[in-house]
């Protein structure tokens, strides 16, 4: 399978993975929910979670992998808030917990950008 065969299917593992862990440990993913959001905690965590799951699925199936990979895009820009709200929230955490919390932000970048990789690749091939 040529690599970027492969890409799509490794960004929906990634966000199944991510989405499941929502799931699986709501706690970690509840303190990083922006207090500025309406409504309890764990509720956009468990949404976002979800979403993940969609994302994945639409990315891991060539007729949808085009919008899902643009609605993927959005939903890493969505989220950086969470990020951000993390980093901030952790910053007087022991030295390991505050580096995770900031190494997430540049990561956003990237992110992003694969997603968009996914797209293009689908549309050129539909």
């Amino acid at each position: 399978m040529p690599r970027s065969d492969r890409s799509p299917l490794l960004l929906a593992g990634l966000l199944a993975t991510a989405g499941v862990a929502h799931f699986a440990s709501p706690r970690q993913f509840d303190a990083t929910i922006p207090r500025a959001l309406p409504g309890r905690p764990r509720t956009w965590t468990y949404a976002s979670g979800a979403a993940e799951i969609a994302l994945a699925a639409g990315l891991a199936l060539p007729r949808t992998r085009r919008t899902a990979a643009l609605a993927t895009a959005a939903f890493f820009v969505g989220v950086f808030p969470a990020n951000v709200q993390m980093a901030v929230d952790w910053r007087h955490r022991p030295a390991p917990q505050k580096a995770a919390a900031l190494g997430r932000l540049p990561l956003q970048l990237p992110l992003v950008l694969w997603a968009r990789g996914v797209a293009r690749t689908a549309a050129r091939r539909a």
